[in-house]
């Protein structure tokens, strides 16, 4: 049986005050999503004090990379891959890791980027991820073109949706799992089911057991 675990993500750098704050108000999250890097007006880059404290308290870390402006053609997509992954090392995460590129609606994306980031992470000692509102923009009609061109990517990808958005919530009052996906077949395991709350600045999500088993 499946089952799910509630967490958080932040642009912002994970501090004593903000999980305080997050404890007290949503509860605890099992795991954090937060950037491999820093991109500038966009998201602070997660750093070894953030893990220290994460780890200590229990949580594992959900990577996100988001350090690229476009998704086209499967050499960009390497050099995609190869960043991350580079980061995740200097980090320390662990082997087996997923890492989720975020593929902002907005991004043009064509199904040769998503073919050759699956395709380089497999050699790799990270898994691929995908972070995507799978409603809006070029993933999803992009994603199905890769999936039904490759059984890795179809096997291999899993999906973090961006949608619907059902409003953040504590973690005794998450919704029931039910993330929006493309048209077609697809491992959307991963669901940030509310966004941007307020002060605090933190989604909150939902995801498959299989993934928390793929967080560091």
């Amino acid at each position: 049986m499946v089952s799910y675990h509630w967490g958080v993500d932040s642009s912002k750098s994970v501090t004593r005050e903000l999980y305080n704050s997050i404890l007290s108000t949503y509860g605890k999250p099992e795991f954090w999503g937060r950037s491999l890097t820093g991109v500038e007006g966009v998201t602070e880059g997660v750093t070894k004090e953030e893990l220290e404290l994460l780890h200590s308290n229990g949580i594992k870390l959900l990577p996100i990379y988001s350090d690229f402006r476009r998704a086209i053609g499967e050499s960009h997509a390497k050099v995609v891959a190869m960043n991350a992954t580079y980061q995740a090392k200097r980090l320390g995460l662990k082997k087996g890791t997923m890492i989720f590129v975020h593929l902002a609606k907005a991004l043009p994306i064509d199904s040769a980027w998503i073919k050759g980031f699956v395709d380089y992470m497999y050699n790799t000692d990270y898994k691929p991820g995908f972070y995507v509102d799978p409603t809006e923009g070029d993933f999803s009609n992009s994603y199905c073109e890769a999936a039904s061109q490759s059984d890795r990517v179809a096997k291999q990808a899993v999906l973090w949706s961006a949608a619907p958005d059902e409003g953040v919530s504590t973690v005794t009052e998450a919704p029931e799992f039910n993330p929006a996906g493309p048209p077609c077949e697809a491992n959307v395991w991963a669901w940030q089911y509310g966004h941007d709350t307020g002060n605090l600045k933190i989604n909150t999500n939902l995801i498959d057991n299989r993934v928390l088993q793929m967080l560091s």
